[in-house]
């Protein structure tokens, strides 16, 4: 939505609004789901006046308003983009009386509580060229969400035409992996010098391609547009390639911090799927403070949540076909995202509001785990009813990711039962606590009694089966040292390369370090080749990917479908975060930053130097009300 309130009141000024489809009413999901919360847009507002004799005025929507569906903007959507006609003025519009109307339900208004979205950085082009089919091309030099910035000398009817992208293929835009979102801009001028920018749409890109007008008479920038997350975290260190990974897990961050936290901020998706930020929500609140952004998403998280418990795929759900129910490590959003942001933050008030939450997630996922079981330790591997399960695993594929759901989902079980028992502990909740406990050891039982041999190999081995147990704490003595090699000799048979999923990756490093292998894990985290962190680095990445192969070695883009393995602009992202909360391990790891209380009041510095770096350091701001950076010290580590 645009406004502009024009004049003073005396002098007859006028408040001017554009509404487009957005949240409530445009197309979401790649199902191009409409009018999903309203059936048309609309414009509710209050004008408060306060005159100098200390009365107030005021002024709301209704009947005695003016609208026009003809003016300057064409079209305007969240994945096609926008077209504004500059040659439309409001004399030329046609007006009539506003017509009353409301959205579905009966929902409950109440303020804004989110962070609000703002632009930021503004980038300049580092490159210029031209296509070869003839299209101007302009280099931002980092993949970001945003919208371009043009300032033109045109003439009246000239159409200028903007489109975007993350990468080139063969020195073209490649928007293949857009599938049909067309992140187009289109400007109509008028005569003379005119500046324009979208304000109806943004887009995920690094490349813009442009049309319509000479080079001569185009200046281009981009706006980078994100929510007021303030940064907090710093990590550097002697080796550039991972200041170059770090600088892509920050920046796949803000990009996907867009209201809520977006998949990806470029194709026909960036819904708010639950699973990307449970694994990547410690990174997140090392690096930004996310209190106020989280505060609002939680809630959204609550209202969402389904009588049994279960918790949403995405959220918001709009338009989303998934069920509600307990699915592991998308459902334990609930618990690892406040968890998180506390450790950061120290904020008791959003542990206090999102207990029920997590107690209700926690009684469903049992109750899944328990049906059509009755031996003890089935009763505590948790089956049903879906799970993504080792999602995107390089040595398997979707069939592959969903068999391995049970392993991930037990392990994370027993994870989200420890963390809430320490919930639970500091809300003066102790018989949840000691409840917790006791069912987190159950599991951990029938974790190693049903999927091992008692000794620390997996009856069906798979690198992630036995990062987690290593990485949550659920092994001891002898079954440690067998697990961990177990998972080094499951590396070097993948030549030296991780093989985990969005569940796995977060906590390969961990279960590699905290057991004794810290060789290991640097190496695994300086691995060049594919699939590696630094592969992408390497290949030019500025942000995350989703696919490990995101981008192949011969420069090709996988589109590959999922489940069909054609061509079909399938599921693939230049701008993802779930694998860049590796970041966890940098600032925990090699920094040492580990905070042991709320918002680092106590907190352990212990580096543990390797991989041939010379240095490293890392910082994050500790807040003193859990809101606010202002007014706070700083926890430091290096090494």
């Amino acid at each position: 939505m645009t406004e502009q309130l024009v004049g003073h009141p005396d002098d007859g000024a006028e408040l001017v609004a554009t509404v487009a489809g957005g949240w409530a009413v445009g197309s979401f999901t790649h199902k191009r789901v409409n009018r999903i919360y309203a059936d048309r847009q609309a414009f509710l507002c209050e004008l408060h006046l306060e005159y100098a004799d200390g009365t107030v005025e005021v002024l709301g929507t209704g009947p005695d308003w003016q609208v026009s569906t003809d003016g300057p903007y064409r079209m305007a959507e969240w994945y096609d983009g926008e077209i504004y006609d500059a040659r439309v003025t409001p004399e030329q519009q046609s007006w009539k009386p506003a017509d009353v109307t409301r959205p579905k339900g009966d929902p409950v208004l109440s303020a804004a509580v989110g962070a609000p979205v703002r632009a930021h950085e503004v980038l300049r082009p580092v490159a210029q060229t031209v296509s070869p089919s003839g299209e101007l091309v302009y280099d931002l030099g980092q993949n970001f969400a945003g919208v371009v910035r043009a300032r033109i000398r045109g003439t009246a009817g000239q159409e200028v035409v903007f489109r975007h992208a993350e990468v080139l293929v063969d020195d073209e835009l490649f928007t293949t992996s857009l599938r049909t979102a067309k992140a187009t801009a289109t400007y109509t001028c008028v005569d003379g010098a005119q500046e324009y920018s979208p304000r109806l749409s943004y887009m995920g890109f690094r490349y813009v391609g442009v049309t319509g007008i000479d080079a001569a008479d185009l200046e281009l920038e981009g706006v980078v547009l994100h929510s007021a997350v303030p940064e907090t975290g710093e990590f550097a260190c002697s080796d550039e390639r991972l200041n170059a990974l770090q600088s892509a897990i920050r920046w796949g961050g803000k990009s996907n911090f867009v209201d809520i936290p977006t998949d990806c901020p470029q194709r026909d998706e960036r819904e708010g799927w639950t699973g990307d930020y449970a694994v990547f929500a410690s990174t997140a609140s090392y690096n930004f403070d996310m209190s106020r952004f989280l505060d609002k998403w939680l809630r959204d998280i609550n209202a969402e949540q389904s009588r049994g418990g279960g918790i949403p795929m995405v959220v918001p759900r709009a338009g989303n076909p998934f069920p509600v129910v307990a699915t592991a490590a998308w459902g334990d959003v609930c618990v690892l995202a406040p968890w998180a942001e506390y450790l950061a933050r120290g904020d008791l008030g959003m542990l206090r509001r999102q207990y029920p939450t997590m107690r209700r997630f926690l009684k469903a996922a049992a109750w899944w785990a328990s049906l059509f079981s009755v031996r003890p330790d089935r009763r505590r591997i948790w089956r049903f009813l879906f799970h993504f399960g080792d999602w995107t695993a390089p040595d398997t594929d979707v069939k592959g990711w969903l068999r391995r759901g049970r392993w991930v989902a037990t392990a994370y079980l027993a994870n989200s039962y420890g963390i809430v028992a320490r919930i639970a502990e500091l809300l003066g909740e102790h018989t949840d606590a000691v409840r917790y406990r006791r069912e987190r050891e159950r599991v951990i039982r029938a974790y190693r009694n049903v999927f091992t041999d008692g000794a620390g190999t997996l009856r069906e081995e798979f690198q992630t089966g036995y990062v987690l147990p290593l990485a949550f704490g659920m092994t001891e003595g002898a079954e440690t040292e067998r697990m961990v090699d177990n998972l080094v000799r499951l590396i070097d048979e993948a030549g030296g390369h991780l093989q985990t999923g969005f569940t796995g990756t977060p906590f390969i490093l961990f279960a590699l370090s905290d057991s004794g292998r810290l060789d290991e894990a640097y190496r695994l985290l300086l691995q060049t080749g594919y699939p590696s962190w630094l592969y992408m680095v390497e290949s030019g990445g500025t942000t995350i990917w989703e696919r490990w192969d995101a981008l192949r070695p011969d420069g090709t883009v996988n589109t590959a479908d999922l489940q069909t393995g054609e061509d079909t602009g399938g599921m693939v992202s230049f701008n993802h975060y779930a694998a860049g909360a590796v970041g966890d391990w940098m600032y925990r790891r090699i920094a040492g930053l580990e905070p042991l209380e709320g918002g680092y009041r106590r907190f352990r510095v212990r580096p543990l130097p390797g991989g041939g770096l010379s240095w490293a350091r890392g910082a994050c701001a500790r807040p003193t009300d859990g809101r606010r950076r202002r007014g706070g010290s700083r926890a430091s580590g290096c090494c």
